[in-house]
């Protein structure tokens, strides 16, 4: 992905676009839950999660958690819900009584069992060193992970994770799945330890296929990343999903869909090195820049949808509470719309 390398004027929090004056100052003061965790030492990591439960985690608990119970179905014995089906959708679940009667296939969910095993997997590439503002997607990708794992450790379930540092990482860390407060130091200590990557274009199917391999028993996998990689991981996300449930969590800046007038810029890609020398002045070059992203957005909505994946969007401009609940109020009303309409057709 391509940053911006040197421009003629200093651009801050407030210039980038579609950012409220009150939302890129909050950040940059290092107040709220969107300050950048990275980069902090192993005696810190015990202040940090006890300021991420403060700021973040007793928002966020009982609505993504619950007693016992979490937002994520699928793997239990208990018969939770029925929704439409999508396509990647295991066939073995499908309801052919109410199949039969909505004359639309439905998938039966269960609850789920009270120990899970969730799966982070981790996009260290080049790109995610990219930052707008004074929070990098780097620093999104520890917040949301340091989160969610706290999250599901602090009830017995076990989290493991999959590290990718790039092209170059041919065979990508593995964090095997555990439960307890160590793992989570462990889990965040081998994240902050992880080298930067080198150079070379991002293989997302590497990471992907590696963590087929080594997640064989089904899990909740998290898919944190840009998604800027190199063709071809579309049918290993699709190929993942079909066991596990996958959320995928991307990971986003507005100055990648949107450039302001800077005059004359060198964008650096940020994986390759490659540089180009552009004039940001000009009306045409931005909305062709506005239209390739846009155009990008949809090809992205369009993989995970065929993969049967939710996604969730992450802004460096954003606080990460607020993105968390609205990401679960929005599963809830998808669950109780399925509801609904499992009841309407046993009704008729």
């Amino acid at each position: 992905m391509f940053g911006l390398r040197r421009t003629k004027r200093r651009v801050g929090p407030e210039s980038a676009p579609g950012v409220a004056p009150g939302v890129a100052s909050g950040i940059a003061s290092g107040g709220g839950p969107g300050v950048a965790l990275a980069g902090l030492g192993a005696s810190q990591t015990d202040a940090l999660l006890r300021r991420l439960e403060w700021t973040v985690v007793r928002r966020l608990d009982g609505l993504l958690q619950g007693d016992y119970r979490t937002l994520f179905r699928g793997f239990g014995l208990d018969l939770a819900d029925l929704r439409e089906y999508h396509p990647g959708d295991d066939v073995r679940h499908i309801d052919w009584n109410v199949t039969a009667r909505l004359q639309t296939p439905h998938v039966r969910e269960y609850q789920e069992d009270r120990e899970v095993a969730a799966w982070f997997l981790l996009d260290l590439s080049g790109s995610i060193d990219f930052g707008s503002g004074s929070v990098r997607k780097r620093d999104l990708l520890s917040d949301f992970t340091a989160v969610m794992a706290l999250l599901l450790t602090r009830y017995g379930n076990r989290v493991g994770a999959v590290l990718y540092g790039g092209a170059a990482d041919v065979d990508a860390t593995v964090v095997p799945a555990r439960a307890g407060r160590r793992q989570l130091l462990h889990l965040l200590h081998r994240m902050r330890a992880t080298p930067a990557a080198s150079p070379g274009d991002t293989r997302l199917r590497d990471l992907l296929e590696r963590a087929r391999a080594v997640a064989r028993r089904r899990s909740v996998v998290f898919v944190v990343s840009d998604f800027i990689s190199a063709p071809g991981w579309q049918a290993s996300l699709g190929m993942l999903a079909r066991r596990h449930e996958v959320v995928a969590v991307r990971l986003v800046d507005p100055l990648e869909t949107a450039l302001p007038d800077l005059g004359l810029v060198v964008l650096q890609d940020a994986e390759t090195g490659e540089q180009l020398f552009v004039d940001t002045h000009d009306p045409s070059f931005r909305k062709r820049f506005a239209a390739a992203a846009e155009a990008r957005e949809a090809e992205l909505r369009q993989a995970f949808a065929r993969a049967g994946v939710a996604c969730l969007t992450l802004s460096t401009y954003a606080r990460l509470d607020l993105a968390l609940l609205s990401f679960a109020r929005q599963r809830r009303r998808q669950q109780g719309s399925a509801r609904a309409a499992g009841i309407a057709g046993g009704a008729t």
